[in-house]
Order: C-alpha cells, then sequence, then structure tokens
C-alpha cells in the first residue's frame, strides 16, 4: 500500500518518481513550460502525452499491482482515511471517457472533476503548474488507451472529511499559482528543472512539510516532510550537500535507481521504476540543476565517527553478525547485491526514521534498468529487540553517517508499533 502524497485536507474546509511501454527517446520533444516549435501532428501529440505521463508518474497512482494499466485501484493511505486511486482510462461509465479535454485540464488546473471536487490526494496543487498545451497531449495519450471498465472505489473517510463541498473553501485558502522556489537559479536548464520537478514530478507533495489544514509549507519548500512511519528526505540544496549528493549522482540515481549514495526503496522506487527512468538526459539534467541551483553547494564531506566506543562495540557485533555479509565487512556494500553503508543517504540522514524501519521491516529485491539489482534485504523486527535495533542503527549512523548516535529503544519501539500505512 502507498503512503499518501498527500494529506487529503478537508479539516480546512470545515473548519485539507510510467507503466513500461518502452524507454525514453531523444526525438520525443522534452517536456518544458512552453509549446512546441510547431504543431504536432495526432501521432506526435500522444507520444508526447506518453512522456509526460511518465514524467508526471501517474501510473504510480492509478495502475493498481496486478491490475489494468491506468485502471486505478491503488490504496493511499492517509491520517484522514483511505483514498483509492482512480480510473483513468477512456471507459466511458467508469474512466475519463466523457470527459472533454477542457474537463482534464480543470480537473489537473483547477482540482474539480465535471460532477464533484477532487481531494488533493490526487496533486492538483502542483499539477496547477502545467501548461494546456502539456494537459492536451497528456489527454491525447490517455484518450487512446484501451477502455477498461473497472469501477472506482470511494474513498472511506469519515465526517467531516467526506464532505467534499468544503474542498472549495481549501482552495480559495491553499491553491497557488505556483510553488516557491527551494533553490536559486535562471538558466534554461533551471528553468526547465523547475517545471519538471514542481509540476510534472510533483516533488513538494511528498518533500515539503504539511502545515495543520494539510497544506504545503511555503516557507519550507523541498525540506522533508513525515509520511506516517518513514519520511521523504530533505531535497533542498543544503539537504542534498549534507548528504554528499552532486549533481552527477542526481542524474544517476534518477535515470538508472542507483548512485554511490544508494538505491531507490520504498516510496521511491515506484518514482524510478514507474518516472524518472524513462526522462532524457536533458530533462534529468534539467531537474537535477533546480534541485540543487545554478550554483549548486559543495556536498559536504563525511564527519568522522564521534560516538562512545563500548556502544559502538556492541553495534559492531550485531552488524558483522546480520549486516556485514551482504553489505561488506566495512560497509562498502558488494556490487549486484546490497548498496555500501559508509556514506549512504539514509544512514547520513538527521532523521534516522528510515533506517530504523528499514531494519524493522526489510527491503524487497529492487530490479533495476538493465541487468542491475540488489537482493532482498530480510527485516529483523523478530530478531532483534528495540535495545540491538538501536545499538545497530548508532553504529551505522556514528561509523559511516557522520551523524550523533542517539537512537534509543524507546524511539524504535514506536516505529515498531506504529502501523506501515
Amino acid at each position: 500500500m502507498t503512503t499518501i502524497r498527500w494529506i487529503s485536507a478537508l479539516a480546512a474546509g470545515s473548519a485539507l518518481l510510467l507503466a513500461g511501454c518502452g524507454s525514453g527517446s531523444s526525438d520525443v520533444p522534452q517536456a518544458a513550460d512552453l509549446a512546441p516549435a510547431t504543431k504536432l501532428t495526432p501521432a506526435q501529440q500522444i507520444e508526447r502525452g506518453r512522456y509526460l505521463v511518465r514524467a508526471a508518474d501517474c501510473a504510480a497512482c492509478h495502475t493498481a499491482p496486478n491490475g489494468a494499466p491506468f485502471a486505478g485501484g491503488v490504496e493511499l493511505a492517509s491520517p484522514f482515511g483511505k483514498f483509492y486511486g482512480t480510473n483513468i482510462t477512456p471507459d466511458k461509465d467508469h474512466g475519463i471517457g466523457k470527459w472533454s479535454a477542457d474537463d482534464f485540464y480543470k480537473a489537473l488546473h483547477d482540482g474539480v472533476a465535471p460532477d464533484k471536487h477532487l481531494y488533493p490526494a490526487m496533486p492538483y496543487t502542483s499539477y496547477r503548474g502545467l501548461s494546456r498545451t502539456d494537459t492536451d497531449a497528456m489527454y491525447a495519450y490517455l484518450m487512446q488507451l484501451k477502455p477498461m471498465a473497472v469501477q472506482n472505489r470511494e474513498p472511506e473517510l469519515g465526517f467531516p472529511y467526506n464532505q467534499r463541498f468544503a474542498m472549495a473553501g481549501w482552495n480559495l485558502l491553499f491553491r497557488k499559482d505556483a510553488l516557491p522556489d527551494a533553490s536559486k537559479g535562471e538558466s534554461p536548464a533551471w528553468i526547465r528543472g523547475r517545471y519538471l520537478t514542481n509540476a510534472l514530478g510533483h516533488c513538494a507533495e511528498c518533500h515539503t512539510p504539511r502545515g495543520k489544514f494539510g497544506q504545503m509549507d511555503g516557507g519550507r519548500p523541498l525540506t522533508g516532510s513525515a509520511l506516517a512511519r518513514v519520511g521523504a528526505p530533505d531535497i533542498s540544496p543544503a539537504g542534498l550537500a549534507a548528504r554528499g549528493w552532486t549533481a552527477a549522482d542526481l542524474q544517476t540515481f534518477f535515470s538508472t535507481g542507483i548512485a554511490p549514495q544508494g538505491s531507490a526503496y520504498g516510496e521511491m522506487f515506484p518514482v524510478v521504476h514507474l518516472s524518472s527512468r524513462y526522462l532524457n538526459a536533458a530533462d534529468v539534467g534539467a531537474m537535477s540543476t533546480y534541485l540543487l541551483g545554478d550554483k549548486p553547494p559543495v556536498p559536504q564531506p563525511l564527519k568522522p565517527a564521534n560516538a562512545d566506543a563500548g556502544a559502538m562495540a556492541t553495534g559492531r557485533q550485531h552488524y558483522l553478525a546480520v549486516c556485514a555479509g551482504c553489505h561488506g565487512r566495512e560497509g562498502e556494500g558488494k556490487p549486484h547485491v546490497a548498496v555500501a553503508m559508509l556514506g549512504n543517504s539514509t544512514v547520513r540522514n538527521a532523521d534516522p526514521r528510515n533506517l530504523i524501519v528499514s531494519m524493522l521491516d526489510g527491503i524487497e529485491r529492487q530490479d533495476f534498468p538493465g541487468l542491475e539489482s540488489m537482493q532482498d534485504m530480510p527485516g529483523f523486527a523478530t530478531r532483534m529487540n528495540d535495545a540491538e535495533v538501536a545499538a545497530l542503527a548508532n553504529y551505522l549512523r556514528a561509523s559511516y553517517g557522520g551523524q550523533p548516535a542517539d537512537v534509543t529503544a524507546d524511539s524504535v519501539k514506536v516505529l515498531r508499533e506504529t502501523p506501515s500505512h
């Protein structure tokens, strides 16, 4: 089940990473906030739409595991209840087959479907930045898909969150025409990257903190946000630099899912698997430019370990017993088996929750573009108690991440007992 990208947000109104069809190619017009230089033929518009639908990561929410492409059914959990990705095939009874291009644009731009207000579980707060030319291309692509007669599931929300009319008030307060920038720049690559990152990629929906009414906090763009047990990390220029990211590493990560800082897993794996891997090199470069800015900060070197020797000895024993076989005796990793722990972005993250949850739950096998893959990592929730997990997490953070050894058994217990969705 997928953790919602966002908080549904009726509270305010009442009182609120695509499915594989080949890889991106250089002859597909680049996704940008500009109309193509020449009028596209119908076939070219559809192909452009395919590229944009992938860039917008539509499949992640609208294609259920083992389900028909874009026929909906993906569960989106939130603190307010459950949402389900809807059918966006051209089926006339259950999908968008009766929608016009104007209807489609209004849904993405305003969050209003022909018969109802949408909840911002559909990220129209970001898609509002899409150009009409691009939404028309996306519409053209979706309308030539095979119609799938798959009925939509209604959201499972209690009162007052089930009162859709209240979304009109929320939109009036919080729906903005543009999102604030986390970086600075004015180059063509930065401008295009802003469009790809903020509008199409809707990265802020997960990576920007939320206010009490579910609205994105415009004063802290892309600085990270809690998503139930896990956290979407800080991907502002300062946050990325603190974990050692460079523009080249980001490009590699978006294209392949693997970089020196680690591999895509959890919520980020489908973003790469269904979306960013299909972007062309220019667009991947533009996203990296935008995230770091035209003048990217210098990546910070790994800090030396600074922790109690006795505590580190205990953590080291756990590491050798359950981790070193795959991740290497000194955290160097093993190709095609497991990523390095030394300098790993999750290990270097100031927030330890993703590291702890990964240790408790494990990580599924990851298959990446080409022949690359990483073996599944078993979870240790039943093999290690809270104190042992804390000792291992502290060893990893202090020895390989330059972070303080401040994980406690109590913090592990809280994450162990928190539902996964």
